[in-house]
């Protein structure tokens, strides 16, 4: 089960929040489909930008859309004009108030999203996808990754029979609710064909556990008798 379930969907409204924020009744359909394609128009437009996620809320007529990104000033634009752009191309799409917001994502390399990325354009550019994985899950740990796992199928090193490679290292605790699990999708288009690349980044746990409870406790114990 722990393969199967999604782990973003697995935790949502647990220890993960929603990516769409908002209630209707009659106009579901047409908001989701609303979603899907802002997700689609600003990840093709803004793909070599890096965009870990995009966000969007609902306010009456208006719709706020928040992009995180690896390479805010590459979304942004000089002077302003990129984003100003892709609100116009939205609001003209969608007929609707577009409100753009940017986040800049600090570390890269524990966004799953953007390890996948990563992984998946050595593949088109002819690495050895043994190779790629190990330097992205050396980078991941290295910058404060609890554990990653990446697993790449398809034709694998232009083999005529299809498989599925993977390699982990640190934790990955998937039936854990409080451990930060980020997951992330790529595809690599090669001369061979897809090849589909999986990350499951664990960033730690965001409860705290009966250990470091009592470690606090005995700090605190010590820092009050000194």
């Amino acid at each position: 089960m722990g393969q199967k379930a999604h782990p973003y969907g697995y935790r949502l409204g647990i220890t993960k929040p929603w990516k769409s924020r908002w209630f209707t009744v009659k106009n579901y359909a047409d908001f989701l489909v609303e979603d899907q394609m802002i997700r689609k128009m600003v990840k093709k437009r803004l793909y070599q930008a890096g965009i870990s996620r995009t966000e969007i809320e609902r306010k009456a007529n208006q719709v706020s859309v928040t992009i995180f990104t690896a390479k805010p000033g590459m979304v942004v634009g000089k002077q302003g004009k990129g984003i100003e752009d892709l609100r116009d191309q939205l609001a003209k799409k969608l007929n609707k108030k577009i409100e753009m917001n940017v986040q800049e994502i600090r570390n890269i390399d524990v966004e799953a999203q953007l390890v996948a990325e990563s992984v998946a354009l050595q593949l088109e550019k002819r690495v050895a996808f043994r190779r790629a994985m190990k330097q992205a899950i050396s980078r991941t740990l290295k910058s404060g990754g609890k554990g990653i796992k990446i697993m790449c199928a398809g034709r694998l090193g232009g083999v005529e029979i299809a498989r599925t490679e993977w390699l982990k290292d640190g934790r990955i605790p998937l039936q854990t609710l409080r451990s930060d699990i980020d997951y992330g999708f790529a595809e690599a288009n090669t001369v061979f064909g897809k090849i589909g690349v999986k990350v499951w980044v664990c960033k730690g746990e965001l409860f705290p556990t009966k250990a470091n409870v009592k470690a606090n406790e005995k700090g605190e114990k010590a820092n009050v008798n000194a």
